[in-house]
């Protein structure tokens, strides 16, 4: 299937200080009546796959829209003129809007990603089974979670995958992250499918926030 993705980046006079976040919560705060901004109608949380997703790559802030996600982006990408993350205020210099078409979905060609933010894959169950697993164990067991992500992401987009996903991790490297004010395990790495993914769309959790943010190989 064809998404419509828009790419929202920002950039100020001096270097940005914060993650997604304290991104995502300068949109929610300032556009409050968007609840795809911000997963929320009224304090009730919207299960489902986000369709904006608030990345800082490099320091330099991104705001990934898709198909109606991408239509609010266009609405309110120019209504602000600075951004506050946390208790600084940064005043926007550029910003830079793309929209595309883009492929999402299997496909017959074999294509190689990496993890450009870190992957929130584990959960507290299989936190415990995958510190106690062996490391053909714990390489299984993160590579059918990324299967997992990429059928929960397609069916919250309304995707049906008729094919068996297949899919190969790299070497994973872990690393600890702060998720609500709360330390989890991260990944970063490599992984290969024969499944389409648009770069800077994020798989596992805690992807409005940033994390598990995909980028393709060349």
């Amino acid at each position: 299937m064809r998404l419509k993705i828009l790419r929202l980046t920002l950039h100020s006079d001096t270097p940005m200080r914060g993650d997604g976040a304290k991104l995502r919560g300068f949109f929610a705060t300032s556009f409050n009546e968007y609840p795809s901004l911000h997963q929320h109608i009224t304090d009730k949380l919207i299960y489902r796959y986000p369709l904006i997703q608030y990345k800082m790559l490099n320091g330099s802030p991104l705001v990934l829209g898709i198909n109606e996600g991408a239509e609010v982006l266009k609405e309110i990408y120019n209504k602000f003129k600075e951004i506050k993350l946390g208790d600084r205020s940064y005043c926007i210099m550029e910003r830079g809007v793309t929209v595309k078409s883009e492929e999402f979905g299997c496909t017959e060609e074999i294509l190689s990603y990496r993890f450009a933010t870190p992957w929130i894959a584990l959960s507290q169950e299989n936190y415990v089974r995958y510190k106690e697993a062996s490391e053909e164990e714990k390489r299984d067991l993160l590579r059918r979670i990324l299967v997992g992500n990429i059928l929960s992401a397609s069916k919250g987009l309304g995707y049906v995958a008729k094919e068996h996903i297949r899919l190969d991790l790299g070497m994973m490297k872990d690393e600890i992250c702060m998720l609500k004010g709360t330390k989890v395990t991260g990944f970063r790495g490599e992984f290969t499918t024969c499944f389409a993914i648009p770069d800077h769309m994020g798989l596992g959790k805690s992807v409005s926030r940033g994390f598990g943010a995909v980028a393709r190989l060349k």
